[in-house]
């Protein structure tokens, strides 16, 4: 167990790092930076690298929603969903923590401008509602899920659901970033919202519910879907 919450730290540590930071980092210069396209490659890299690293020590899943979809699922013990949790909003803190010491050594970084933290209505990238937000979440989780599930199912083509996941978060991030800049994932959403405080922390609460009701919704619906009966 001490090595599978290591793994988990640090997977959702490179996540919240490598996504966020290319938001935070490289995203914003028009002339040279790597725009949403980017950003959204760079989550789906993060992902991606980490399930060929250290998916085959705790199955790679960074993201409590992921636990809880994957224990809906029938294919993660409940026991370890509490430390699982524990150790992924912790490697999400400390993400944002490494990428908060070096984006403010740029003068006249300001992290209230968002430090590529999640929000709807004014702090949507393009002000959707908090409807809309929370039916995007619900959903892209929710597919995210269903990606996972399949990819992992014991009857899929072997050694490729690394490429499919993080292709799927990749295209969930082309798809979400403009509504709420993409959670999906509770841990990523935690970190970054803890340095901005203020209007992140009282919107965080969506980026908890929705993720998780969409996994564990995915999680019963593959249940069935993926049965061989």
């Amino acid at each position: 167990m001490p090595k599978k919450l290591g793994a988990e730290f640090i997977g959702t540590f490179w996540l919240v790092l490598g996504g966020c930071g290319s938001a935070v980092l490289a995203a914003g210069f028009p002339q040279v930076g790597i725009g949403w396209l980017g950003v959204s490659l760079a989550f789906g890299l993060t992902v991606l690298t980490m399930a060929f690293a250290i998916g085959h020590i705790s199955g790679c899943h960074l993201n409590p929603a992921v636990s809880l979809g994957l224990w809906a699922g029938g294919r993660f013990d409940k026991s370890e969903l509490l430390p699982y949790i524990v150790a992924q909003v912790l490697g999400g803190i400390a993400g944002a923590g490494v990428l908060f010491v070096i984006a403010s050594g740029q003068a006249g970084f300001d992290v209230s401008a968002g430090f590529a933290s999640n929000g709807f209505a004014e702090h949507s990238p393009n002000g959707y509602s908090m409807v809309a937000a929370l039916v995007m979440e619900i959903v892209m989780t929710f597919m995210f899920l269903i990606i996972i599930l399949g990819a992992t199912d014991s009857r899929a083509p072997k050694g490729l659901a690394p490429v499919a996941i993080g292709l799927g978060l990749t295209l969930i991030h082309l798809i979400s970033i403009p509504v709420t800049n993409t959670s999906v994932n509770p841990a990523r959403s935690t970190g970054p919202a803890l340095f901005v405080g203020d209007w992140a922390l009282g919107q965080l609460w969506l980026f908890w519910v929705a993720p998780i009701v969409g996994a564990i919704l995915a999680g019963l619906v593959y249940k069935w879907l993926g049965s061989e009966e």
